[in-house]
């Protein structure tokens, strides 16, 4: 996983509150292998209408805003089912930061895992990030992860973030990697059981 320390990205509003994670990546993409790529699919219902055609005033289809690695979102962003797809879908489009007042919490927990900030601000900061962002659409945004803050422009806003998942996107580690980081003293811890305990070994096993 890439590690996240800090980012100067364009960064495109999306104000829309619970949005959910079925808006995000709609059911009938899931069966989509990820090796194929979903980046196309965030947020297909809402960047284009039932004949497929982009619906010119959303955000993201937006010149100033296509390219965009930084999303501002609305409270309870993320909510809804905990397909892990839906966070895909924005990685697999470029995102890596998205910053709101607040997340569903299993959409935070797939983000960390795939290398995607999850940036909590008050909904008035939100709300004053992107109005900046509405007035100028090219105005770059810079997300440090170390200090935990976001500059727009001449503003400086702090955000906060988990602890843990902070240190696992600075060190690039998911889960699996997290732990691989204790092997030396799973090894130590299971050498002195072996020996507190033999009885406890299963048969055959060394």
């Amino acid at each position: 996983m890439d590690k996240f320390v800090r980012l100067t990205a364009g960064a495109c509003p999306v104000d829309i509150i619970n949005l959910n994670t079925d808006q995000l990546l709609p059911a009938r993409f899931l069966k989509r292998p990820r090796a194929e790529g979903i980046g196309d699919a965030l947020l297909r219902d809402l960047r284009f209408d039932s004949a497929g055609h982009e619906v010119a005033d959303f955000p993201l289809n937006r010149p100033a805003w296509r390219d965009a690695k930084i999303i501002v979102g609305a409270r309870n962003f993320g909510c809804g089912s905990s397909r892990e797809a839906a966070v895909y879908a924005l990685v697999d489009y470029g995102i890596r930061c998205v910053i709101a007042p607040s997340f569903g919490d299993i959409f935070s927990g797939n983000a960390v895992q795939n290398g995607l900030l999850t940036a909590i601000v008050t909904d008035m900061e939100a709300a004053d990030i992107s109005a900046m962002l509405a007035h100028a659409p090219d105005l770059p945004l810079t997300v440090d992860l170390e200090t935990q803050t976001i500059v727009c422009g001449n503003h400086t806003y702090a955000f906060t973030v988990d602890p843990v998942r902070r240190a696992k996107l600075i060190n690039g580690l998911d889960d699996i990697g997290l732990t691989e980081t204790y092997r030396d003293r799973i090894a130590t811890f299971v050498a002195e059981d072996h020996m507190r305990r033999p009885w406890a070994v299963p048969g055959g096993a060394s």
